[in-house]
């Protein structure tokens, strides 16, 4: 629908400055608020079928019966509307049913807000400087819970039946279980299709295991991961040619039992970041250096020569390196049988790392949370905001997908 210029000028004849069009009572405000009233006066004309002062309603058994007034939140603050009503009381508005005090934009403006990470107060504060109206917490909440039903969908939908690569890794927070915070291990899958397109799998919160002395833990476990990729595998889930992991201790095996065709690639800079662990400083820079050798090297039989060099030197000073490096071999070394694109894309979990550091933006204002579905929730919200930047595809992605069908033959989908 197009506008005229003379009902533009009509509008902004008063217009002298940008409050009066914007500000409270401006132009944009009284023309929502007419707009609104204008539309549900048109819905009861629809719901008595006849227009106002037609004779078609003279004894048609209902009829208008006046106005009330209605405050509606909105994006553009609080909304005083008035709204029709029938004798007969059978008349509810489908732009503002009944019960509604807030506009679908300003629940939108809500949940964009929580999704960014403000707490309950931030937002009550936000909306009433910026509206000039007042928000509760229990209508800020009841917001928040509409996401509920999409959050379900979500974490139910089916997945592709086909992954180049898939990224594991964890991140740990405070919450609330049985009247005490604990640190719990939230597990985050993140997906590269044949397309390059990135897809986050899934969100899940460990349950605890029980140790030996029959103490719950909730800290990151392989026994849960397995959990993890079964329900995966369950959601289409039939094959993935390489899972990229941090060094957590029966993670490939629990790969190795949901996905055993797949290949597995240990992240190099955790171990790295492990092997500083055992380091003074002073010797760290030297160290890492030394390292260098053994995951630039061109290939695996080179890498094991640069490790057998660096055992020859640190060996016996840092037994402890050598031996963490040479139990992980298998699933450290895989990388190395491709070209540089594929070895940059799967040496590390960055990939997954740098979609954690955002959600942890996010999660920066809440040190715990009351709950589980409190966490899934913000998470969630976040994650629709984070993924909106996801459209390209992996740098060098026809390079990547032309040598894995080489490595793989046969595995690929070609359709």
């Amino acid at each position: 629908m197009n506008i005229s210029d003379d009902l533009l000028s009509q509008l902004l004849k008063d217009y002298k400055e940008p409050k009066d069009l914007i500000g409270e009572g401006g132009i944009f405000e009284q023309l929502q608020a007419r707009l609104l009233q204008a539309v549900t006066h048109g819905e009861l004309n629809h719901h008595l079928g006849y227009e106002k002062h037609d004779k078609a309603g003279n004894n048609s058994g209902n009829s208008r019966n006046g106005t009330y007034p209605r405050k509606i939140k909105t994006e553009s603050g609080e909304l005083e509307i008035k709204m029709p009503r029938d004798r007969n009381g059978t008349f509810s508005s489908t732009i503002i049913p009944k019960n509604t005090t807030r506009f679908d934009g300003f629940d939108k403006q809500i949940i964009s807000l929580y999704a960014s990470g403000l707490t309950m107060r931030e937002i009550r504060d936000h909306v009433k400087q910026v509206y000039k109206t007042d928000v509760s917490p229990e209508l800020i909440s009841t917001v928040v819970d509409q996401v509920k039903e999409d959050l379900d969908v979500w974490r139910n939908r089916e997945l592709k039946d086909f992954y180049c690569f898939i990224f594991l890794d964890a991140i740990h927070l405070k919450i609330k279980e049985s009247g005490r915070f604990v640190n719990k291990a939230v597990y985050v899958a993140v997906g590269v299709d044949v397309e390059g397109k990135r897809d986050v799998l899934g969100l899940w919160i460990g349950d605890g295991i029980v140790d030996k002395k029959g103490e719950k833990k909730y800290g990151e476990s392989a026994g849960f991961w397995l959990d993890v990729l079964n329900e995966i595998k369950h959601r289409g889930v039939e094959d993935v040619l390489i899972v990229c992991v941090d060094g957590l201790k029966g993670f490939p095996k629990a790969i190795g039992v949901a996905f055993p065709e797949a290949r597995i690639q240990l992240c190099i800079v955790h171990m790295l970041r492990n092997s500083a662990l055992f380091l003074s400083y002073k010797k760290r820079k030297i160290i890492m250096n030394d390292l260098k050798p053994i995951y630039t090297a061109k290939n695996e039989k080179e890498a094991a020569k640069a490790l057998n060099y660096f055992e020859e030197i640190w060996g016996e000073e840092h037994p402890r390196i050598v031996k963490t490096w040479r139990e992980n071999w298998n699933n450290l070394v895989p990388f190395l049988d491709y070209g540089g694109a594929i070895r940059k894309a799967i040496y590390t979990t960055n990939s997954i790392e740098s979609l954690n550091m955002s959600l942890r933006r996010v999660l920066k204002t809440r040190p715990s949370f009351p709950n589980n579905d409190s966490v899934y929730k913000l998470l969630f919200l976040g994650l629709q905001k984070i993924t909106q930047r996801w459209s390209k595809s992996v740098k060098s992605w026809s390079e990547i997908i032309g040598e894995l069908d080489i490595k793989f033959p046969g595995r690929i989908p070609t359709s």
